[in-house]
């Protein structure tokens, strides 16, 4: 890809004035569950009233959290944009084991190579990843999220953001009304 041509198009759902941003892990559990919940949260709150944004904080400890960072955002650069790169993220939801080390040290994907992890994310996602996830160009957007997180004080996943502002006390374990409820307030 070439610099004019790539783009990475924005994770952002729903067309509202209040937002709500999601700070998420691709592999971590509560990350996931999150993530899980965000068609019920545009119903309960309305596509029309919220806008949701996702966004990434990679965790060291999640070892291939800076990869599938990558595929995530190199998904968004391909055709379907966003929902290519929902795509992906659901994939890793989905099949989270296979993308996670055991007690984030060690297990089976100790012995895979990067290569064969994102080979096993195309087979899940069934999206053609390689060439997206090789533009240099994506390296912007990656530290783009990286630097967001940062000056917001987000460190772990998943943290939420109403308008701005952290919601220290929302969670991913919270029913969805809770979230759609911060948002109406």
């Amino acid at each position: 890809m070439t610099l004019s041509a790539f783009r990475a198009d924005p994770l952002t759902f729903g067309h509202g004035p209040r937002v709500f941003e999601m700070f998420l892990e691709p592999t971590c559990p509560y990350s996931c569950r999150a993530f899980a919940k965000v068609d019920a949260l545009l119903e309960a709150a309305g596509e029309d009233k919220i806008t949701v944004k996702l966004r990434f904080v990679s965790q060291p400890w999640h070892m291939l959290s800076g990869l599938l960072v990558r595929c995530v955002l190199a998904a968004s650069s391909l055709p379907g944009g966003k929902e290519t790169a929902r795509t992906v993220l659901a994939a890793i939801a989905a099949h989270r084991e296979e993308f996670e080390f055991d007690h984030h040290f060690g297990g089976a994907n100790l012995d895979a190579t990067p290569r064969q992890i994102i080979d096993r994310l195309i087979a899940y996602s069934g999206i053609p990843l390689w060439d997206a996830y090789a533009a240099r160009e994506l390296e912007k957007e990656i530290k783009w999220h990286a630097k967001y997180s940062r000056q917001n004080g987000i460190h772990v996943s998943p943290t939420f953001m109403v308008d701005g502002l952290v919601q220290a006390d929302l969670g991913s374990g919270d029913e969805v009304g809770k979230w759609a409820e911060r948002l109406r307030g």
